[in-house]
């Protein structure tokens, strides 16, 4: 079969009901490799809601892919050459640009002519998942390069890029929707949730906590300036961005979440056990079941209620450096945290009608989108 850039693919668009909610789920793709949506810190559907972007090794690397004309469109390939990170890409507010990490450079493609362009590289270094800021003016991303461990700031034009350092492993790193001139991020392992303006000063741990506490999947409650996170496996909290004060919203095994634009309810995936896709309001707790997701969501310390210790972490993976690199980012087939591809990590469309996650229920991960009823 021929592939490159610009190579369209038939459509692989299937529909079934699922067997607990009845609820409509699409799958998109079919092919017999890893197939998988964006990550769960962003939407995989473009602004206008027509055409989903998604990852595939159908060719032998983690390269981008669409679907134009949402559910029964072509799929077309956007990428060719080096692998992307198979979780970094981030769409532009006007849909017309994607971002997306290659090793230690953050590149941007033209989805019209398929025209890409370097924004930033940093020598020897790997970064992490994109995040932008502002109407799309901003970019962060996780870096490690040699010892050095941190974030990386700038505007997605390639001028003002600057490397924030942190003496342990960042993840997540994710502009405020109000005020982006702060980023959140999560150091690994504890204390996870801290914040730094993207000049570099102000650096501050918001909340301390130790190895017992296992806080993850930390981000913004949709657009009220507010954090959400999770306590795995008990429990769904939020916390006020000014006071740090912490509530429970409710005792429950969220795990990947994602909030409405409002801050009114969160998207969630589960595990340990996995019950599903679910919707949870945030005033009063009460959650609503969307689908099963049926994925295998691997990983042993999903299992456990603390974060991996190193020990755990070079067992899994042998001959990575012991202060752990850039967590599971760079070791996407580990035993302790992944693989990833294997967990739903759900997100909505632009209109919160659809719930896009991956599922390896038939053997390989495929994209699929839930219609919330």
């Amino acid at each position: 079969m021929m592939s490159g850039k610009g190579t369209c693919y038939q459509p692989e668009h299937s529909t079934y009901r699922d067997r607990a909610t009845r609820a409509t789920i699409h799958q998109l793709t079919s092919h017999a490799s890893i197939n998988h949506p964006t990550y769960f810190l962003q939407s995989s559907f473009t602004p206008d809601g027509e055409t989903l972007i998604f990852i595939s090794y159908r060719t032998g690397s983690a390269q981008l892919f669409e679907i134009a004309t949402y559910p029964h469109g072509q799929i077309r390939q956007l990428t060719e050459g080096p692998a992307i990170h198979p979780f970094s890409p981030a769409i532009h507010p006007d849909g017309r640009h994607v971002f997306f990490v290659r090793g230690g450079s953050i590149w941007e493609i033209r989805r019209e002519t398929l025209e890409e362009r370097s924004i930033i590289e940093f020598a020897g270094a790997q970064l992490g998942e994109c995040s932008l800021g502002g109407s799309g003016e901003w970019m962060t991303a996780a870096i490690k390069q040699s010892s050095q461990h941190g974030l990386v700031a700038g505007r997605t034009d390639g001028s003002g890029w600057k490397v924030i350092p942190f003496p342990r492993t960042v993840i997540h790193p994710q502009f405020h929707p109000l005020e982006p001139e702060w980023i959140e991020f999560s150091g690994d392992p504890a204390p996870r949730i801290h914040r730094v303006r993207r000049d570099g000063t102000g650096l501050e741990c918001l909340y301390e906590h130790g190895n017992d506490e296992f806080v993850v999947h930390e981000t913004f409650l949709g657009r009220t300036g507010n954090l959400v996170f999770t306590v795995w496996p008990r429990a769904l909290c939020s916390m006020d961005w000014t006071t740090r004060e912490i509530r429970t919203i409710t005792e429950f095994n969220a795990w990947h979440i994602t909030p409405t634009r409002a801050g009114t309810h969160v998207l969630c995936d589960t595990n340990d056990p996995d019950v599903g896709l679910h919707l949870i309001e945030v005033k009063t707790g009460a959650r609503r079941l969307l689908c099963l997701s049926e994925a295998s969501s691997q990983g042993t310390q999903w299992r456990m209620s603390r974060y991996a210790l190193a020990e755990e972490f070079m067992a899994a993976a042998a001959g990575a450096s012991r202060d752990r690199a850039l967590s599971w980012m760079e070791m996407p087939t580990d035993s302790v945290y992944g693989p990833q591809w294997t967990h739903p990590h759900p997100s909505f469309s632009p209109d919160e009608k659809r719930v896009a996650f991956a599922s390896d229920r038939t053997g390989h991960t495929q994209v699929y989108v839930c219609e919330v009823p």
